[in-house]
């Protein structure tokens, strides 16, 4: 298609046309003093009486150009009205084609092309401004990869991405796109993932990682071989995500459309008994046109489109105007600890020495020594450390005892090495002076989880293991209570002791400990009883009840889950806790633009009301304040399009510790505990508290 021929099917050709000969039909009538106005007929529209406003009694060819302008304006409006009547729909292009159908039956020529020239303007502006507006969908497109270079037959070929085949090896070099889902079998490089989780700064990636379709390599060579092609991939899923929820309504919006279905029948009721009551057609015509409800009909949709379109930028997928409104009316926050406020990757956090004649490195290795045959959680941050620190044992113990309740004995070269609680120590008469369990209790009671090591008959030391807290998790909790969050609770299926920790180091209002899923459940009805709105956030998993009870369910790092993108109220395409409150945030920005465009309309309709009513207020001048105030709603709108102070990026630090994912390569909080509570999965182990004691 050509560009003239674009033009003519865009949206601007009509107000253009129509502009143009409405500017001729002025000037035929100044030509020459009215001299090129040639009369072209007698008088054939009906006479409006006191009413009329056509100066002469023919019909000349500045009225002909007049009603061709109005014909060509009005010509698509006349068609849109006439399919909307037989799909017993009446809207606003029907009060449009009316009154200037009648315009022209009363001789009022230049008030029938000045409304339809006016109203085919106001399309043109909103179909350029909306389209703004939609702009973060068509950014997503944009970034969809269109070729791939692949390795077939041991050579590089380059195809286009969609031909790319399942387990293929891809190859990423710097500056180029992703093409596909998958993981780095081999090379390293950074990868720009702002298309997906809204996040600025590149990430890292090595052999075992994840990438995906869309992303940018920033640096290196990467060979990826592809889990996800085509609509399979989760840049696919994004805007499909977005698509549906731009088109989906919210309960104030479907609440409009049924008001809309009452209000323009009403406006041609209230113009016709207007008319026949003053015996003024001219006013009913003007009623008609000052009553299009355009801008009270787009005044929300427009507002979703926008704020979606924003968060999707940001890496926050919302479901749908009705999750976008629900979500800006939340007043409590529902959180799971392990994996949300903390990293649910436990580290080995401190090793008490006991023994005078040893030091921590002995205490480490015989520690390492007992857990080398141990497939226990709390195995691997101790086994970790100790190769970092060059102390891991050679091979693995004779043999691996676990007692249940109260920690494992292990055969090392021919020695007993003990670890776990202190009923662990009396099962088998090793004698502890006090200082052991004294050392366990402090550690306890800053949330971390003490195992007490005694090799043969002799308690050497204790060990402890902790799950960090997440460095943004306390600024979580701070930006959600200025956000309009009321309350912000901690569910858990840890003890008391250790969620208490986590609670005080990250601001948490209310606790809740040693819950089973079903506890979850309860403790979110309970908090909607008390009359909140819930979002919770959790891994879907045995917080799954909860997530389904709460109004809102988030998931977090859900690019790389394609359930959480589909089925989740809000995703967070990241891994970064602050883009919680931003969510929240944004959902009540579009909601305050929803009401403020609400009010825009409805003003703008009453005091054109009350103009015409007063006098002075005719139809070409109801049509210019109705396109007006059509585009100050869409123009209010996009203001949503801008960044906002609120939103976020993951911090620098956090960005490189989540690379190394190894013990000490982040500070951790004292009060940063694991998920070994009474109801977490597997057995729980070797924890000391002032009331229970829960082990192995």
């Amino acid at each position: 298609m050509n560009r003239l021929q674009k033009w003519v099917y865009g949206n601007w050709s009509v107000p253009v046309v129509s502009g143009v000969l409405i500017i001729i039909s002025f000037a035929v009538q100044r030509l020459a003093e009215g001299a090129a106005n040639l009369t072209i007929s007698p008088q054939w529209w009906l006479d409006a009486g006191a009413h009329a406003t056509h100066a002469t009694a023919v019909f000349t060819l500045a009225d002909a150009f007049m009603v061709a302008a109005a014909v060509v304006a009005g010509y698509g409006i006349v068609i849109k009205a006439v399919r909307a009547l037989i799909a017993k729909v009446i809207g606003i292009d029907l009060l449009v084609s009316v009154a200037a159908i009648g315009a022209v039956i009363i001789g009022n020529f230049w008030e029938a092309a000045a409304v339809t020239f006016l109203f085919a303007i106001g399309h043109a502006l909103e179909a350029a401004t909306l389209n703004k507006t939609r702009s973060a969908l068509a950014e997503l497109v944009a970034v969809a990869p269109d070729s791939a270079v692949v390795v077939r037959d041991g050579e590089q070929q380059e195809i286009p991405a969609g031909q790319v085949r399942m387990g293929e090896i891809v190859l990423v070099k710097n500056g180029s796109k992703v093409p596909v889902d998958g993981q780095v079998v081999s090379g390293s490089g950074a990868i720009d993932e702002a298309s997906i989780t809204g996040e600025s700064i590149p990430v890292e990636k090595s052999k075992g990682d994840q990438v995906f379709a869309g992303t940018v390599s920033r640096g290196g060579f990467l060979q990826v071989r592809a889990t996800g092609i085509g609509a399979d991939t989760t840049l696919a899923r994004i805007i499909h995500r977005v698509e549906e929820a731009q088109d989906a309504k919210a309960r104030t919006q479907a609440f409009m459309d049924r008001f809309s279905r009452w209000y323009t029948p009403a406006v041609m009721v209230l113009a016709l008994a207007a008319g026949l009551i003053a015996g003024d057609v001219v006013l009913a015509l003007t009623l008609l046109v000052i009553g299009c409800p355009g801008a009270l009909v787009i005044s929300i949709p427009v507002a979703i489109v926008a704020g979606i379109g924003r968060a999707a930028r940001n890496g926050i997928l919302i479901k749908g105007g009705e999750f976008l409104e629900t979500s800006a009316k939340i007043s409590a926050v529902a959180v799971d600890k392990t994996g949300t406020l903390t990293e649910g990757q436990p580290v080995l956090t401190d090793v008490v020495v006991l023994d005078s004649a040893r030091d921590r490195a002995d205490v480490l290795r015989w520690a390492a020594a007992a857990e080398a045959g141990s497939e226990h959680p709390l195995a691997r941050p101790i086994l970790q450390t100790a190769r970092d620190e060059g102390v891991a044992p050679d091979g693995v113990p004779g043999t691996v005892t676990p007692v249940p309740g109260k920690g494992i004995v292990s055969d090392v070269a021919g020695q007993r090495v003990l670890i776990g609680n202190p009923p662990l120590l009396d099962q088998y008469g090793v004698p502890d002076d006090g200082s052991a369990a004294r050392a366990a209790e402090t550690l306890a009671s800053d949330g971390k989880t003490p195992m007490i090591v005694a090799v043969d008959d002799q308690v050497i030391g204790v060990v402890a293991v902790a799950d960090q807290i997440r460095q943004d998790a306390p600024e979580m909790v701070a930006r959600l209570h200025r956000a309009g969050v009321e309350k912000v609770v901690m569910l858990t299926g840890d003890t008391r002791l250790v969620a208490e920790a986590v609670g005080k180091a990250t601001g948490i209002d209310e606790i809740h400990a040693s819950l089973l899923p079903e506890d979850k459940l309860d403790v979110v009805a309970q908090l909607q009883r008390q009359g909140h709105t819930i979002a919770m956030v959790g891994d879907g998993v045995n917080d799954a009840p909860a997530l389904a009870t709460a109004n809102i369910g988030v998931a977090m790092g859900a690019a790389g889950s394609a359930v959480a993108v589909e089925t989740a109220d809000i995703a967070l395409m990241g891994d970064n806790l602050l883009k919680l409150p931003e969510a929240i945030g944004l959902a009540k920005r579009t909601v305050s633009v929803m009401r403020q465009n609400i009010a825009i309309a409805l003003i703008t309709v009453v005091l054109l009301l009350a103009g015409v009513f007063a006098g002075g207020v005719t139809m070409s001048v109801g049509m210019l304040v109705h396109e007006a105030s059509v585009l100050v709603v869409i123009i209010n709108a996009m203001r949503l399009l801008r960044k906002s102070r609120g939103s976020t990026t993951t911090p620098p630090a956090e960005r490189t510790t989540e690379k190394r994912g190894t013990a000490g390569n982040r500070l951790t909080s004292k009060s940063a505990p694991g998920p070994w509570g009474p109801h977490a999965s597997g057995s729980s182990r070797g924890r000391i508290s002032t009331k229970t004691q829960t082990a192995r």
